[in-house]
C-alpha cells in the first residue's frame, strides 16, 4: 500500500477526514480509528508480540497480537486481514468483535500520543507467524490466563491499550478452580 492514512473522527465517532498516518501521530494526535486483534491457535494459546525498536510509539514493548488502522472506506475485517498478513504473515479466520466500543488515550515516554477509537477483535489461525521485522521483534504463543496474571503484575512491560483491554476480555481472566 502506498501511504497509509488514518481515518479522523469527531467526538461522536463520525469520520471527518483522513490524514497520512505518519502525520497523525504526534504530541497532539487527533481522535482516529484503529483496531486491535488478539489471535488464538488451536491449542487455545494467544499470540503476544514485542513491538520493533523502530516503532514510533512504545518501541520494544510487549502487546497484543497486532493492531492497525483501517483505510478510508476499508471495512475493519479487511484491514485485519491486511495487517495480519503485513505484520505477521498470518491469515486469520473466525474474526469477531469482542469490545466494539473500546477507546483509549495514552502518551508514550517520547511524548507521542495515541488517541483512538479502537474496536478489539479476536481471531484464530492455524499458521505459524512469520513476523515483519519492521513491525515485530519477538513473539510468543502463551496461555491467556497466565498472560492476564503477567499483565496485572507488570503493566509497565506492556502497551497501555493491551493493559486496558485485557481486564475487559474474558480470555485473560484466571480459570476458575473446580
Amino acid at each position: 500500500m502506498a501511504t497509509e492514512r488514518a481515518v479522523l473522527l469527531d467526538e461522536h465517532r463520525n469520520p471527518i477526514g483522513a490524514e497520512p498516518k505518519h502525520l497523525v501521530h504526534s504530541a497532539r494526535t487527533p481522535l482516529h480509528l484503529a483496531f486491535s486483534c488478539h489471535v488464538l491457535n488451536a491449542a487455545g494459546q494467544v499470540l503476544v508480540t514485542r513491538r520493533a525498536l523502530g516503532k514510533l510509539t512504545w518501541p520494544g514493548v510487549w502487546t497484543n497480537s497486532f493492531c492497525g488502522h483501517p483505510q478510508p472506506d476499508e471495512p475493519v475485517e479487511e484491514a485485519i486481514d491486511r495487517r495480519g498478513r503485513d505484520e505477521l504473515g498470518l491469515t486469520v479466520r473466525e474474526v469477531r468483535v469482542a469490545l466494539p466500543d473500546f477507546r483509549y488515550r495514552a502518551t508514550d515516554a517520547s511524548g507521542i500520543v495515541e488517541n483512538e477509537v479502537c474496536p478489539v477483535y479476536l481471531a484464530v489461525t492455524d499458521e505459524e507467524p512469520r513476523p515483519n521485522p519492521d513491525e515485530v521483534m519477538d513473539l510468543r504463543w502463551v496461555d491467556p490466563a497466565a498472560l492476564g496474571t503477567a499483565l496485572r503484575a507488570t503493566p509497565w512491560a506492556f502497551s497501555p491499550w493491551f493493559v486496558e483491554q485485557a481486564p475487559q476480555l474474558e480470555l485473560y481472566t484466571p480459570e476458575v478452580v473446580r
